[in-house]
């Protein structure tokens, strides 16, 4: 049994429905000061804490250390452990995230666009933020600085519930956080960090913990997100599976696709943007499937393939109907030779989790077509999935991958933590 921390016997003496509902009225309270915190304001605290986290990195480390010990003991996979580990670089990363967040232009009271009436009425569509975020996350202590950031930058108030499996590092960071938060006088509340890991605190933030939580990020496993969806009364960012597709078309380069092949797959294994499945065009199949499955194989991947596959290499085991619907979050990869783009288009449609593919091929049209047809958040021509990431995307970080397809979709940053109104400007007019 893991050790009890004295946040959850504190939270266990009031009840974690109480605390709950405090944070959400302290939330909402630091969410209307944000709303009209300037630009300067919030990049100051964001500038601050980067200089924080380095500041801490020793700190962070060590409660790092924490927290991979306890996971290594419970047993946890390969994937989450790399996803939970912090290093000197990583946490650089995230310093270096909260600054470029910083730079970016604040979307709030930006004008989407502007038109004048007949009747002289002049409107104006204008960004506000969406409130008080609710972001549920596992594994990962980097998201604590990239959510708290991204709210905070887009006018949000955040309250934030990490996993259990990263008690220790989350709160080192959350602090580096609240520490540049009052450099700058803004709220201390303006960054919450639910202060418990037992698991009702979930479900008191799925009510809306009275009306103070206007929407909630789930960024986990399959069962974490289906939970959210089904039991969520506010409005759901999904970030579901990352079950994503490269296709290696009849027209594909080679080596541009064995490059491309192995970074999708094995850059990092348990990230949401790493490739679960290979399709290639049974036109390429004689000179391009077995350089592509050796490349994996003789790299430690473990390659599950169908007929055509298997018999490239004997070192490829049989895919089941299974394989097709996971995420292997794994040194593990399916591969099917399909009939051209259209096979492999349907297989995405009905095994895809709309999160990102990848075609690979020279020629533009059917490039255009995969690109124009496939419905995922991202898909990508020559170049790897693991590219869906919102750095890589210039939003200095992101949230999640929204994977639905009302208010975000795709990277979520500041730009979609908003909303907007209708600012009319008259000069007397009523309406007749």
């Amino acid at each position: 049994m893991s050790p009890v921390s004295i946040a959850d016997i504190s939270v266990d003496r009031r009840g974690v429905a109480a605390v709950m509902a405090e944070m959400g009225r302290r939330a909402r309270a630091a969410a209307e000061r944000l709303a009209a915190a300037p630009t300067k304001q919030k990049d100051a605290a964001l500038l601050a804490a980067a200089m924080v986290i380095r500041a801490n990195v020793d700190d962070i480390l060590e409660a790092n250390a924490k927290d991979v010990a306890a996971a290594k003991e419970k047993g946890l996979g390969a994937a989450l452990l790399d996803r939970l580990l912090l290093d000197e670089k990583r946490i650089e990363a995230m310093a270096k995230g909260l600054e470029e967040i910083a730079a970016l232009p604040d979307p709030v009271g930006s004008k989407i666009t502007e038109w004048d009436r007949p009747n002289g009425l002049h409107i104006e569509r204008i960004r506000v933020p969406l409130g008080v975020i609710g972001i549920i996350y596992e594994s990962r202590p980097n998201v604590t600085a990239d959510a708290g950031a991204l709210c905070l930058k887009s006018g949000n108030a955040a309250i934030l519930r990490g996993g259990s499996e990263a008690s220790h590092s989350n709160r080192i960071i959350h602090a580096s956080l609240i520490e540049g938060i009052l450099a700058a006088n803004l709220p201390e509340d303006a960054i919450q960090l639910v202060p418990t890991t037992d698991r009702a605190a979930v479900g008191e933030m799925l009510t809306g913990l009275d009306g103070h939580l206007d929407v909630i990020v789930p960024r986990g496993g399959k069962s974490l997100v289906a939970r959210v969806q089904t039991e969520a009364r506010v409005p759901v960012f999904a970030h579901l599976e990352g079950l994503c597709h490269v296709y290696v078309d009849k027209d594909a380069d080679l080596d541009m696709a064995r490059s491309i092949v192995m970074n999708a797959k094995l850059r990092r294994t348990g990230v949401c943007g790493s490739a679960e499945t290979l399709l290639v065009d049974e036109a390429c199949a004689a000179t391009h499937l077995a350089p592509l499955v050796k490349d994996l194989l003789d790299a430690g991947c473990e390659v599950r393939g169908d007929e055509a596959t298997r018999a490239v290499d004997a070192r490829v085991t049989a895919a089941s109907e299974a394989d097709w619907n996971t995420e292997y979050l794994d040194a593990i990869i399916s591969v099917r030779v399909v009939k051209g783009v259209e096979e492999a288009m349907r297989h995405i449609a009905r095994y895809g989790s709309h999160h990102t593919e990848a075609i690979i091929t020279a020629n533009q049209k059917t490039a255009d077509r995969f690109l124009a047809t496939v419905d995922s958040a991202i898909v990508l021509h020559n170049a790897s999935t693991q590219f869906a990431d919102g750095g890589e995307f210039g939003m200095g970080a992101e949230i999640g991958i929204a994977t639905g397809k009302f208010h975000a979709r795709g990277p979520v940053g500041v730009e979609q933590l908003t909303s907007f109104k209708y600012v009319v400007r008259g000069a007397g007019q009523i309406r007749p």
